[in-house]
């Protein structure tokens, strides 16, 4: 057992549903989580529409949920659990294989992670141990002010308060806007979006956690929610007004410039975070590039990626927003910035969308290269 699910044993153990339409799969999930001392399965459904019902009544902390089902599939179910209170979904289907377009599309209604179903006969091994460390990861990280904190901490002392968002600075210059996610950040990237008007013309970098399989159904995905050209980085990419480049799964996004033009540099090292792609070289680049005019947008997360940036970016004099633990499913990574003292403004995405567009005076694109 873990340190997060040992110490969390004085407390009630983890409340987790299982949804799918198959009873045998059902059933194997059932014993695999039962297994563990710091698990408990509180209820059990065969659609999407009992399992409404079922949550409403034992009000679990983890749903399992199964995509392709009869009466209400889990696509249909996913937004009306989260609007129940229940922002830690994990979908455990067959339909979420490396790049399915179900999996991204899952993210971007809200849930926590995704997870690939095996056929019946491999529900063992592999597959078990990373169900388990995923539901474990999801409960234990803070997800909403108090209870989240509660949860992971033992005492709401343990997450800082975090500060009211100031009056608008009013327009100043931001030549490069770089936006750090994970854990739920497709959904806030999706607000942020949508929020965003086409007047803020600044090259935009996202580092979203995803592998890299996914990523170039992602930047669709996100030319979709943004209506900007969305290109997946590589080596020599040069920035452009009013698009977005997106970090691939397996390297980080680094900036040069180069007789006056800023491009991509891919880089691969290993980061403390231990995450590939990272946000932390992002920022940093940022930082060393576009100094005071570089802005960080620290979305919903796992762990404390960003961190270190938004630290760099700071000292050069940019600016850091948060999303806030209400709106996230998992308050980690912007939760690090503002307890840092790095994050200027916290709030939901889309407020934060329009906070960006309050800071940005529009400029030619002599201004940035």
């Amino acid at each position: 057992m873990n340190a997060d699910a040992a110490s969390r044993q004085a407390d009630a153990p983890i409340r987790v549903m299982v949804v799918d339409d198959s009873i045998v799969a059902r059933a194997v999930l059932v014993r695999m989580l039962e297994a563990e001392q710091d698990i408990a399965v509180v209820a059990e459904a065969g659609s999407g529409r009992a399992a409404l019902a079922a949550f409403d009544i034992h009000r679990p902390d983890v749903t399992l949920l199964d995509l392709e089902m009869p009466d209400m599939g889990g696509l249909e179910a996913l937004p009306a659990i989260i609007a129940r209170g229940g922002g830690r979904v994990m979908v455990v289907s067959s339909a979420c294989g490396d790049g399915a377009s179900s999996s991204i599309n899952a993210l971007r209604l809200g849930a926590a992670d995704t997870l690939l179903k095996p056929g019946a006969g491999r529900l063992a091994g592999a597959f078990a141990r990373e169900l388990i460390e995923k539901v474990r990861r999801i409960a234990v990280e803070p997800a909403d002010g108090a209870r989240g904190a509660q949860r992971a901490f033992g005492s709401i002392e343990a997450i800082a308060p975090e500060p009211a968002a100031p009056a608008s600075s009013g327009t100043k210059q931001i030549e490069c806007i770089a936006i750090g996610a994970s854990t739920g950040g497709v959904h806030a990237l999706a607000a942020f979006f949508g929020a965003l008007p086409e007047r803020v013309s600044a090259p935009i970098l996202v580092t979203q956690h995803l592998p890299a399989p996914f990523m170039s159904y992602f930047a669709d995905q996100l030319t979709d929610m943004s209506g900007r050209p969305t290109r997946v980085a590589c080596d020599g990419m040069q920035l452009a007004p009013g698009g977005i480049i997106l970090a691939p799964g397996d390297a980080h996004i680094g900036l040069a410039r180069t007789r006056g033009i800023v491009h991509v540099r891919l880089e691969r090292r290993r980061m403390p975070s231990g995450c590939t792609p990272s946000v932390d070289p992002m920022l940093t680049g940022v930082a060393t590039i576009f100094g005071a005019a570089g802005l960080a947008v620290i979305l919903s997360g796992m762990g404390r990626d960003g961190a270190l940036g938004a630290a760099d970016l700071a000292q050069a004099g940019g600016e850091i927003l948060a999303q806030d633990a209400g709106s996230s499913v998992v308050w980690g990574m912007p939760g690090a910035v503002v307890n840092a003292g790095l994050a200027r403004i916290v709030l939901p995405p889309a407020a934060l969308a329009r906070e960006v567009a309050n800071r940005f005076a529009v400029r030619g694109a002599a201004a940035w290269i």
